[in-house]
Order: C-alpha cells, then structure tokens, then sequence
C-alpha cells in the first residue's frame, strides 16, 4: 500500500520531468504521518443485524451487537449459521472460530453494546442488555474465559440497566451506561469493579445522563468520561470529563467546552493524547473529533466536521474515524454533500490523510460504521469496522467489514486530459490529477503519438475533494503538426489506471491574440471551453485552477465567443454548472469576465463565488447574472446585498462580453467593453469556497431569476486577482473581434 500524505490547502505538485518545461503548484508546507491500512475491503464473513462492539487479541477478533445470524461474504460458498449477538472471527481470514456464545433475554430484545479484553488476554469482558450467556444468568455484563469461550460464573456484577461502554486494566473494570446501581450500591451511569471478585469500588464518578464512552489514559491515573451528561459529581462538564482513577473525583471539567445539543459517543487514548468522537442533534452542533494533550489535559486540535463520529482508533500517529461526515468545509475540506463514513487523520493535526473506504448508512438509525477495532495476525495488521451498513465500497456488505495492511489493488481512476497549443513550439497537455482511496500521491506517465515510451513522469497529489489540474508542457512539437497525448496514473504499489482517452491537438504556427492578452493581463483562473470530454475544465492561466463539469453540460458548441479557433459551452438552464476544482478564501479585489450568449427570459447565474459545489451554496457573493428581462446584475455582500444593474437588456441572441471589477476604487460594470455601472462599494463578505459558473441559488438577491440556471451558452471565462481597469475591459474585447492570430 502507497503511505498516504495529507495535504495543505495548497496541494503539491511535484514533478520528475524528462525533456519538458512543467508548470507546477507550490510545494506543501507539511507532511503527515502515514496511514497504515488499504482502502480495499476484504472478504468477511457477515452479519444480519447491527454489530455494536469490537474487541480483539491474539488475532481473534469478537463482535458483538443485535443479530441473530452470520453468513458468508457476498457470493462465498457456505451456509448461513446462527449466533445470537455474539461472534468470534479469525482476523486474518475474516470466518468464524468454533466460539459461540448467546446473548439473550427473558423479554425483550437483547443487545451487546461493549466489549474489552483483559490485559493479560485471558478475559472478554461484555456490556449491553442481557440476562443470560449461553443459560448462564447474568445481568447486563459477563466475563468470558477465552481460552474455553465459556462465562465465568464467579463474575457476576448486577447491573441494573444497559452498559454501553467497557475499559479494563490488571485489577479493575470501568463502565458506564444507563444503570443507577451496581450489585445494590449506587453508582449512577460509572461504576468501577474488582475483576477478583466483582466487587463494587470506591470509584465514585456520578452523572446525570447516561454514560457512552470511557477510556484510561496511558499512565492509569485517570479516566476519560463521555455520554450525555452535564455533570459528573454535581460539577458542571458537559459530555466530557476527566475523573481520578481510583475514586472518580473530577480530575478536569469542560463546562461549555462542547455545546449543549452535541455529545460524545467515542473516547480513545494513546500516550500524548486523548481523542472524543461527538455526536450532535439540531443547529449548531458539534459532530467532529477533539484531540487533547495527555499531559495538560488541555485541546490540541479540534476537527469541526459535519456527521457525527460514532468511533475511533488510534494506531501509528493516526486516529481512525467511523462517522458519516458530509461537510468539512468548516476545516477547509469537502462542501456540504455525499456521507463518508471513515477517516483518517495525524493524531497532531485537523487535516485529513488520503484513505476514503466507505460504506452506505445502512439500516437502524442509519448512521454506517459504528465501531472499530485493530488486529494483528502474523506480520499484518487488520482494521476491523462493525456498524449498521448494507454495503461496503459500494460492493454488499452487512455488519462488519475489514481493511489490511497490506495487499493494495485498486488502481486510480483514469485521468481525463486536454491538450492546447495558443503559441508556436508548445502543446500543454494538462489533465484533473486523479483520485485513489488510499494513496494521495500518484505518478503520472504522458505517452504522445502512440508510443509505449513516456514521454514525461510527473508526480502530484490529490485528496477526494482536492484534485488539482497538473499540467505538462511539450516543447518538442512542429508548427502547424497534429499531435495525440494520452496519460496513466498509478500508485506507489504499481496500480495503474487504463490510458486516458486521447487528446489531439494542432502545435500552434502564431500566436492566438486573445488567450495570449487574457494570460498576460495575469488571469489565475482561465477556462476555454475546448475541452474534449467531462467533467473536466481545463486552466490555461498557468495556475492549474481546474473546474468541474456538472451533469454534462455541452461540449466545444461552434461558433465561440472570440475569432480564431474557439469554442464555447452550452448550459440547458435545468441541471448543469461548473465549479473550480480549488477551496480558495474569497478575493476582495478582483475581476470577473466570461462572454455569454442567450435568449433565455428565465435569468441565471453566469459566475459567482459560493461555499459548494454538488449542491447549491448557502454562502454566495460576488456573483454576475441575469435577470428575467434580460438585463445583467453584479452583486455583492457588503453589510446588505449592494448590486449594479445593466440599463439595456442582452438576452439577443449576441454574444456579449461581461467583465465586473471590486477594488479599493469600488465596484465596476462592463458590458461589451463599456462600463455601465460603478460605485464606492470596496467590501464583500470573507468567506472561503469556489467560483461557480452557470449556476447557484440566487435567491433573496435583488431582481433573481426565475432560473438559478443559465440557459445559453458561455465562453472564455476568467478571473483576475486585480480590478482590470477601463481599458484593460476594452481592449479585451477589441482582441475578441480583431485578427486571431499574429
């Protein structure tokens, strides 16, 4: 497996090249721990219902949860067997062991919710909601014999209410849950026992609401505590707090230091660390992970990610995550969207490492992965997940699946490439960097003409939501000479992707005069529109911002918007847009200009800046777009929307150039390379996402379309990071009508 890097916001691009002139991003500014498992789900025996705890040793891995039934992998040989909330799995092989063991109740619906093992591994110690293990009474808890996967009937604490959460060290069982006594004594939602006898401790650690997680820290002087509650002892600490090991006094409280409508559902600890997984219900909800410093008790990062985490393991550095995260915008990551249901991070630090397995949410209360566990057998390691999911890597998967650490197969998606020549003796051939779910570093091999001989070797890293374009220049070419570029990517482990389809490309015999003006004039994002396939949208400004296709607008639609040898893209004002492919900080001095052409009475956004890029922004700003009557607005937020509004309508059929300009001089409007508005607006609101182009909610702005869409065709968009001036915007469109080429 290909060891993972986690990026910066400004990914790297590193390239070995041979012969060429690349253009390359900046460097990243750190590197990360390794992830240590494949994102490849391995064959694993499954189960018909939830698995709610994971424990391992020896390489044997125990599940516990709320089924009644294990059968094989998807399309395996073998029968279905019973096990009734209880199983036992080789780790390596992913089958049963001969351990069985029920878990049940008189009435009612019995459930495994925890599991621990001893440090001396001789003991499986279970928490949930039963009464009885294999007929042995019992009450809410039992202790197994692992070597004879028989209960042990000398232990035989009385709990009088779930237990959901297990820690063990030599002498002493943790636990916390929903129970108000213990063996008659009260401990309310902790209790600590003796694992000689099962007697009650003195370890006093009083909560109000119910206890979900507990873990001890390294050097065994205190405990972790999360759930529910708001205090633990009569102090105030919401959700999290820190008690002394041996008579549950509050060590720390954190009042408000998680808000009220979250809780914490997970709880890990290594040696300079302790880590909460949180879970929350409503609006302004905490769902992420934080990391403390195990000495001071005090935070080291917190990870404000949208989709409560249910799960986590720290191993190597790296803390695992089992969640269903959807919107890590907050930390600069992935906008609002599709779950992912595991992640990995350095144990030092918020930014995500690339390896992205996932699964569905599943059944019950639909949240996917809901614990997680690792396992050793031989010289491999095995990240174990149990959960709630139907699917694992979109392949049929219930309960529990498993990722080694070893054995890396899956290749990285295709690169989709285009090639461009707007000078004499120079084809760029660039192409959106591709993705891999456990290697954010690819190689990259450009073949021209058909050779099997690369003609460059580049480097360069991505991450699910960060794919940033790479680009290779070809100076060996003949002016006016046809030729065809096609690129593979692969992973440290020797995966490679099939060949990307071809891009072909004429070497340029002058120089084109528009891309050439657009260039020079130092835009950091220029899209053509002569792209041969989707989703991708090629940069020629030198800064690789690619963009994104979305539901397949039209491609290389004929005639452009400028002479010489242009084409443009077309939007059926329904369904389809662009965003670019890079998380930026909104600009507050800048110029946009894209041409258009349409007859649309409907509106529509033509660009814009918002925080999403699947869906429609709920943060939007500095946008340019049509209204039903044709007439063109440019918009920002600056304490109120402050707009600039065309006098004439442009919805003709014509194409047209726009160009809206901010800067300390203030907001500028261009039409056709004649301004037609301006004021002494020099602010917009600070935010960070993507420039759009052809749609985004456009709703509560002053004149909105009937449309978010656009439904015309656009041409030559592009961004500048300063306000062009007047004669900048008129000699741009000048160029456009003048001679292609010089």
């Amino acid at each position: 497996m290909r060891r993972s890097r986690a990026l910066s916001a400004a990914l790297v691009l590193s390239f070995a090249t041979v012969g060429l002139g690349v253009i390359a991003a900046p460097e990243a500014v750190a590197v990360t721990p390794p992830v240590g498992f494949t994102a490849d789900d391995l064959p694993t025996w499954q189960t018909n219902g939830i698995v709610w705890a994971l424990a391992q040793t020896d390489g044997v891995v125990f599940a516990g949860g709320t089924f009644s039934a294990l059968r094989p992998p998807d399309g395996a040989a073998g029968a279905a067997q019973p096990a009734v909330n209880f199983a036992a799995f080789d780790a390596a092989t992913g089958a049963p062991t001969g351990c069985k063991l029920s878990f049940t109740l008189s009435s009612g619906t019995a459930t495994v919710r925890a599991l621990a093992v001893s440090p001396d591994k001789k003991t499986l110690y279970a928490g949930g909601y039963f009464g009885a293990v294999n007929g042995t009474p019992v009450s809410s808890l039992a202790a197994i014999d692992i070597a004879t996967c028989t209960p042990k009937t000398s232990f035989r604490p009385v709990f009088s209410a779930t237990v959901r959460t297990l820690a063990v060290t030599d002498d002493t069982l943790y636990a916390g849950g929903d129970f108000s006594t213990v063996s008659g004594v009260t401990r309310q939602r902790y209790a600590a026992v003796g694992l000689a006898d099962a007697a009650v401790l003195p370890f006093t650690a009083n909560a109000d609401e119910p206890g979900r997680a507990l873990a001890v820290t390294s050097d065994g002087a205190n405990v972790v505590l999360g759930g529910d509650f708001n205090t633990v002892n009569g102090t105030a600490s919401h959700a999290l707090a820190v008690v002394n090991a041996t008579s549950g006094a509050v060590t720390k409280a954190y009042p408000g230091f998680i808000p009220p409508t979250s809780v914490v559902k997970a709880v890990e600890t290594d040696a300079s660390g302790i880590y909460t997984g949180n879970e929350g219900t409503g609006g302004g909800v905490f769902d992420g992970r934080i990391a403390l410093n195990a000495d001071t008790l005090e935070q080291r990062w917190r990870d404000t990610c949208l989709g409560a985490t249910q799960a986590l393991k720290a191993y190597q550095r790296v803390l695992y995550s089992a969640s269903h995260a959807h919107d890590c915008s907050s930390v600069g990551e992935f906008p609002d969207g599709a779950r992912h249901h595991f992640l990995a991070q350095p144990t030092t630090a918020i930014g995500k490492l690339g390896w992205f397995p996932n699964t569905n949410d599943g059944i019950g209360e639909q949240i996917g992965p809901r614990a997680l566990t690792i396992a050793t057998s031989g010289s491999t390691q095995y990240l174990w997940s149990g959960g709630e999911f139907t699917t694992v890597n979109g392949a049929p998967a219930q309960g529990l699946t498993r990722f080694a650490s070893t054995g890396d197969k899956g290749a990285p998606t295709v690169p989709i490439v285009s090639a461009t020549s707007v000078k004499p003796g120079e084809v760029q051939v660039r192409w959106r960097s591709s993705y891999d779910t456990d290697d954010s570093r690819l190689t990259y091999k450009v073949y021209r003409n058909g050779s099997t001989t690369p003609l460059a070797t580049v480097q360069g890293d991505s991450l699910m939501w960060a794919r940033p374009q790479v680009t290779v220049k070809d100076t060996a070419v003949t002016a006016g000479t046809s030729y065809t570029y096609r690129v593979t990517a692969s992973d440290a482990a020797g995966n490679t992707s099939a060949l990307s389809a071809t891009a072909s490309v004429t070497a340029a015999s002058a120089t084109q005069n528009y891309p050439a003006t657009v260039i020079a004039d130092g835009a950091q994002l220029y899209w053509r529109y002569d792209d041969p396939a989707t989703p991708f949208v090629a940069d020629l400004s030198g800064a690789n911002n690619s963009g994104v296709h979305v539901n397949s607008p039209a491609l290389r639609q004929t005639p452009g918007a400028t002479t010489g040898p242009s084409t443009a893209i077309g939007f059926n004002g329904t369904t389809q847009w662009l965003y670019a492919d890079r998380r930026i900080a909104q600009p507050s001095t800048y110029a946009l200009e894209t041409w258009f052409k349409t007859t649309t009475k409907t509106g529509g956004m033509l660009i814009g800046f918002g925080d999403n890029t699947t869906a429609a922004s709920k943060r939007h700003d500095e946008n340019v777009y049509m209204a039903n009557n044709g007439k063109l607005v440019f918009g920002v937020n600056s304490g109120g929307v402050k707009t600039l509004v065309s006098p004439a309508a442009y919805n003709n059929g014509a194409w047209h150039q726009v160009v809206a300009a901010q800067g300390t001089g203030g907001m500028r409007f261009y039409v056709d390379g004649k301004i037609v508005g301006n004021n002494t607006v020099t602010t917009s609101a600070v935010a960070t996402g993507y420039w759009r182009v052809g749609a985004d909610t456009l709703t509560g702005w002053p004149s909105a379309p009937t449309s978010n869409f656009f439904n015309g065709q656009l041409d030559e968009t592009a961004v500048y990071p300063s306000a062009l001036g007047a004669a900048r915007v008129a000699n741009h469109y000048a160029v456009a009508k003048a001679a292609a080429l010089r």
